[in-house]
């Protein structure tokens, strides 16, 4: 089942609120680990690492 909304994102650590208006719900704070997306467990919006996002710069 596909979620109702992707949103990129370049961190790994994110908060949802729903986004206001009917879907709103409690502000959680959600942490991907070492995967490149997240759902949120209220909403369903699944947030996703945009591509090299989070990777160290080479030295």
């Amino acid at each position: 089942m596909k979620p109702p909304e992707e949103i990129e994102v370049s961190k790994r650590e994110i908060s949802c609120d729903g986004g206001g208006g009917a879907s709103a719900h409690p502000r959680v704070f959600l942490n991907m680990g070492d995967a490149h997306f997240i759902d949120c467990p209220y909403c369903g919006r699944r947030f996703v690492l945009k591509e090299r996002a989070g990777v160290a710069a080479a030295h």
